[in-house]
């Protein structure tokens, strides 16, 4: 078996969350999380743009393949314009919400490394439209800097991206943790803790499984299509963040119920297969294992939709990871949700056949 260097669980969750991993830019974060699974699985790969994958071959023969999904890349900004005064003006990567912006610090990586900037935030004194959000082109970086040619000397250019600077705390001792990024980091975590879950039980699947982490999920789900494409699997199930509306001000009768600390979220929708989410309702009922249910009318907004319609179709669903304020450096969730997820996926697992076929049929 290969060892890694070894990060524990909680190491690395910390590590991982830790890394910036903007859109286009996963690779660094990607190569942690492949050395983490290593000893787990039996290789590891990735793609020309960095979806990265780990495959835990079946010991049966013709075995069918299951692909458990989540995305490495996390909302940012980047570079459009610098002022002959050495203020940067700022393109959302992704879903960046412009309303919370103002007053946070950003980290830039440049031809020459990390830097440090800030986005302004004028005074309320002084601020003509006190109560009003800014537009994306009125947000500027003040990189203390005098002019441009001091900024090209940091190494910063037009197109350089940056991700906020706020790392993972845990909220007092309710067991939350808050981060920037848990939105689809945290999904990743899950899948990587799924691998090393069924080595330490001793779970030797009967389905080829394969662990991935795309990329460019938050500008289009791009790295998933190319990934499914690639790995051609008989199943899939994506991980990735929901909307818990359990904080004040979120009515259920237009949201949904979805609570933090009550386990992941099955989504009921025409992009998830009947028959996958029958087996996990199946196993989570087996098991005694919490398990919300959300519906989703048309798409999931999540990397499932790219991945059901791959090639001639794939058999998914999409298990989601209750999540608060979503898209904000303050993104919170619920540890106990987390392993409850990994459980869920592991039973899973555990109950697949290599008979079992997904797909509908005429008889």
């Amino acid at each position: 078996m290969k060892k890694n260097s070894h990060l524990s669980s909680t190491d690395f969750l910390y590590k991982i969350l830790d890394t910036p991993s903007p859109t286009g830019m996963e690779i660094q974060a990607q190569r942690i999380w492949a050395d983490y699974v290593a000893p787990y699985t039996d290789s590891q790969e990735c793609d020309a743009y960095g979806s990265t994958w780990a495959t835990l071959r079946s010991k049966q023969k013709n075995a069918p393949t299951l692909m458990l999904d989540a995305h490495a890349d996390e909302i940012g900004f980047s570079i459009r314009h610098i002022t002959d005064d050495g203020f940067a003006y700022v393109e959302r990567l992704g879903g960046s919400d412009v309303a919370i912006a103002r007053g946070r610090r950003l980290r830039f990586f440049g031809a020459k490394g990390e830097v440090t900037g800030i986005i302004g935030n004028t005074a309320i004194h002084i601020r003509e439209d006190q109560d009003k959000a800014p537009k994306l082109w009125e947000l500027y970086v003040d990189l203390g800097c005098r002019n441009k040619d001091e900024v090209e000397k940091l190494g910063l250019r037009v197109g350089d991206r940056a991700v906020y600077c706020d790392g993972p705390l845990m909220l007092n001792e309710g067991g939350r943790l808050v981060c920037r990024a848990l939105d689809d980091r945290l999904c990743g975590y899950i899948i990587a803790e799924t691998a090393r879950a069924l080595h330490e039980r001793k779970i030797s699947p009967a389905w080829n499984i394969v662990f991935a982490n795309s990329v460019q999920e938050e500008v289009g789900c791009y790295g998933a299509q190319m990934l499914t494409y690639r790995i051609h699997p008989d199943a899939a199930i994506c991980l990735d963040v929901t909307h818990a509306t359990d904080t004040p001000g979120l009515a259920p009768t237009r949201y949904g119920e979805v609570k933090l600390g009550a386990g992941p979220c099955l989504c009921i929708g025409p992009a998830c297969h009947p028959k996958i989410n029958s087996r996990i309702e199946q196993v989570v009922s087996r098991a005694k294992l919490p398990l919300q249910r959300e519906t989703s009318g048309r798409a999931t907004g999540t990397n499932t939709d790219s991945i059901f319609r791959s090639r001639e179709g794939v058999p998914s669903t999409n298990l989601s990871l209750p999540l608060r304020y979503m898209h904000s450096p303050v993104e919170t969730a619920d540890l106990g949700d987390v392993m409850a997820t990994v459980d869920v996926l592991v039973e899973f697992i555990a109950s697949l056949k290599t008979s079992d076929n997904f797909r509908h049929t005429l008889r």
